[in-house]
């Protein structure tokens, strides 16, 4: 399941390579979320699963929803369609983990949550990996790439969403049918998308890559991506899990190595290979010791 996601979660950047120079951000979010939808509610109910039960549970993944699909998705598009390259970005994002690693070790409240020494070690030379992927980008951006207070601000919004989304959803929300769970998700995540979307001015093109990009959002990122993101973080640590965020950028780039015939540099090889055994650190299971626990 993680090598699943992993993959399935990388293939957001190549997504918006094709989709973004033909839409606003946030009408092809809403388009997104409603064609999402729409095809959940056809699947539940062909599988007959039930939904939520109670007010508390509906507000709990609400919220879970404006976080991980309104606030992140929406700041991430935001800040590349303003002007931020995508190394920056995907390095702003990249400190998800790190952000996670120290609300846990200050706030955790069980075992499976407490950060060890071996997993901060893992953490660092991750983080250290994700800076070498994106170093190219970074030093070789395009004259298209600057940094603003408005994009810088996005991808901020992007990177503390996407955090308080994973530990409020490890900390409140009950196991659940992944689907109806998911459904709840979009539809907040619409209603807080459907005014910034009417704002804006600029007219979605319908041209084949844009509904190529659109059929893979919905199909590919959220029906695949986003149920397996819930499933992961309802059966696994949260630092763990956060932690396969380092690597995402290596598979994108290896993608786009792929696609778009982007070159790949030994500083490129390198930092993927220290993201991995830096993942590795965090993930890999050991018993914990009261020494350990940081």
């Amino acid at each position: 399941m993680p090598a699943v996601f992993v993959l399935i979660w990388s293939t957001g950047f190549i997504v918006a390579r094709f989709g973004m120079p033909h839409s606003p951000p946030f009408s092809f979010l809403w388009f997104r979320y409603v064609f999402s939808i729409a095809c959940f509610l056809v699947w539940i109910q062909w599988a007959r699963v039930r939904w939520p039960q109670g007010r508390r549970e509906w507000l709990h993944l609400s919220v879970t929803g404006i976080l991980m699909h309104a606030g992140y998705l929406g700041g991430v598009w935001a800040a590349v369609k303003a002007g931020m390259g995508s190394g920056l970005s995907a390095l702003i994002v990249g400190l998800q983990p790190v952000l996670t690693a120290i609300w846990l070790s200050s706030h955790g409240q069980s075992s499976q949550n407490t950060v060890t020494r071996r997993q901060w070690m893992g953490l660092m030379l991750g983080f250290c990996g994700l800076l070498l992927v994106v170093w190219r980008k970074l030093t070789q951006g395009s004259a298209l790439d600057h940094v603003t207070l408005l994009n810088l601000s996005f991808a901020v919004m992007a990177l503390f969403a996407i955090t308080l989304g994973t530990l409020y959803q490890k900390r409140f929300v009950k196991p659940c049918d992944v689907r109806t769970a998911n459904t709840v998700q979009l539809m907040a995540a619409m209603v807080v998308t459907t005014p910034l979307a009417l704002l804006e001015t600029e007219a979605m093109q319908w041209n084949p890559e844009l509904m190529g990009a659109m059929a893979w959002s919905v199909l590919g990122l959220t029906l695949g991506g986003s149920s397996l993101l819930y499933l992961l973080i309802q059966k696994g640590a949260a630092a763990s899990v956060t932690s396969l965020m380092y690597l995402v950028p290596p598979c994108t780039a290896m993608m786009a190595w792929l696609l778009f015939d982007e070159p790949i540099t030994t500083v490129t090889l390198a930092g993927i290979a220290l993201t991995a055994w830096g993942v590795s650190w965090v993930v890999r299971p050991a018993k914990i010791s009261e020494g350990e626990k940081s």
